[in-house]
């Protein structure tokens, strides 16, 4: 196949304009939608009053994230049809997620983040273990969406991955200080628009090029491994991508502070629209990559396929779009991360353990300060150039270890915290093992499965029932002791 150069589709000028343009588009609709935030529950839950419409769309843009747009492509490369809808699976997260959202708001109607219900629910111990764990995800996430930013700046316009990855975190970090979760929302609204209208154009060309009979016999003729819906990594993956989305979504404070923010009476609604909006995403960009062959790119790092096969075809119009919509991508997830993972932060670990008396005007300063933190932290992390895949999905066993846990504590009186514990534990060190001695498209399964069978055996052998009322309670720093 005949290579192409993309580094100087677009002059790194133009590059710089478009950071400097866009950048200061987002820092200055946070500051504007900053003033809304009048306290802290302002700040970290926009005063738990979103609509039907940011709710969906906050939920959907954050979920296309990086990975959406450059891994989903880079799966399909490797694994093909399999690989393409694999990724898809991760709407069922949101799906699944919006009956445990109304839960959530029943159960703890003034809940702050998804470590205050572990805390109450299973106890100091079950809390520690469930921080780490979601710290690290959270950390792996940002570590992605940083070198997918740096890679793609770097492909389209020549500027050194370390410069645009600089300016794309430092961007995030400023707009989300300066307006919290109602900066976030905002924006997210704007960039789930951008990223829909760019998908459906760049697919749009795609098939005005190509018919799909001539993708399908170039596939079958030059990897036709790629069509084999029985490859076994390829299914493998497919269900192993599927509980990773499970456990992401379930665990991780971006959708819990989300379910506290928007209005209980359209919380459910909110999550089944952003995951049928999103569910096409992945394979609209997974047949992005497979249209790469017949049309004679030569991809050599399969996490930029995306923007090498929009460049071809639409020259510096399809870098653009690419750059437009990845930026928008990537920021509507950073900064999500940044304030849901501040806000965890600042009300488990500050409050709970520093400075329990501490003031709305203090803990506010206190997310500010932690907001900058992580900030500085991912930039160092993602100074080298890691392998998307390798990040991302080293996490996959963690979180996977969570998803029984979390769903047997909100609708299970009887779990025992004893077996959750036992559960994250020993889940997330059997799928750590599996990832690291067999592969990484079995891993999360193990860790999901060995989660499940703690949990569930745990409580029928030993069920502790919990009071509902005192998960419920108002106290911040107390367990809940069955």
């Amino acid at each position: 196949m005949e290579g192409i150069d993309t580094q100087t589709v677009l002059q790194p000028s133009t590059g710089w304009l478009l950071l400097a343009v866009f950048g200061s588009i987002w820092i200055g609709l946070g500051i504007y939608w900053g003033r809304k935030a009048k306290n802290l529950e302002g700040f970290m839950l926009a005063g738990r009053n979103v609509g039907l419409a940011l709710g969906a769309a906050t939920a959907m843009a954050t979920w296309v994230t990086s990975n959406t747009v450059m891994v989903a492509p880079s799966l399909a490369m490797r694994q093909g049809i399999w690989g393409m809808v694999a990724y898809s699976t991760a709407c069922f997260g949101l799906l699944l997620f919006a009956p445990m959202a109304l839960r959530i708001k029943n159960l703890i109607p003034k809940g702050y983040t998804s470590g205050d219900f572990i805390y109450k629910r299973y106890g100091r111990v079950a809390w520690g273990i469930f921080m780490t764990i979601t710290s690290v995800y959270s950390l792996a996430w940002l570590v992605t969406m940083g070198v997918a930013g740096g890679k793609l700046i770097e492909v389209l316009t020549g500027i050194p991955y370390e410069y645009g990855m600089s300016v794309i975190l430092f961007v995030c970090v400023a707009y989300t200080l300066f307006g919290g979760l109602f900066a976030v929302i905002g924006t997210d609204f704007i960039q789930s628009i951008i990223i829909l209208i760019g998908v459906v154009a760049i697919g749009g060309v795609i098939l005005s090029r190509l018919e799909m009979p001539e993708i399908y016999q170039s596939i079958e003729t030059t990897q036709p491994a790629l069509l084999d819906v029985f490859m076994p990594v390829a299914l493998l993956s497919f269900f192993n991508l599927m509980f990773f989305g499970w456990g992401e979504v379930f665990h991780n404070n971006v959708w819990w502070s989300r379910a506290f923010a928007i209005r209980k009476k359209v919380v459910s609604k909110a999550f089944l629209l952003a995951g049928f909006c999103w569910f096409p995403i992945p394979i609209a960009a997974g047949f992005i990559a497979l249209s790469a062959a017949p049309l004679g790119i030569n991809i050599i790092d399969p996490d930029t396929t995306a923007p090498l096969v929009a460049s071809y075809l639409l020259g510096g119009t399809g870098a653009v779009l690419v750059f437009i919509v990845v930026f928008c991508s990537l920021a509507s997830s950073i900064d999500s991360l940044l304030a849901a993972t501040a806000d965890l932060l600042t009300e488990d670990v500050y409050k709970r353990l520093i400075r329990p008396q501490a003031s709305d005007a203090e803990l506010r300063r206190g997310a500010s300060i932690i907001i900058i933190g992580i900030g500085l932290l991912t930039w160092a992390i993602c100074w080298p150039k890691w392998d998307l895949l390798m990040v991302l999905y080293i996490s996959g066993p963690l979180v996977a270890s969570t998803i029984w846990p979390i769903v047997a504590g909100l609708f299970w009186q009887k779990s025992n915290p004893t077996a959750s514990c036992l559960a994250m534990l020993l889940g997330s060190m059997i799928g750590l093992w599996a990832y690291f001695s067999i592969a990484w498209y079995v891993a999360t399964l193990v860790s999901t499965v060995v989660s499940m069978l703690i949990v569930v055996i745990g409580t029928l052998i030993f069920p502790k029932p919990c009071d509902w009322r005192r998960i419920a309670g108002a106290d911040h720093t107390q367990p809940d002791n069955g």
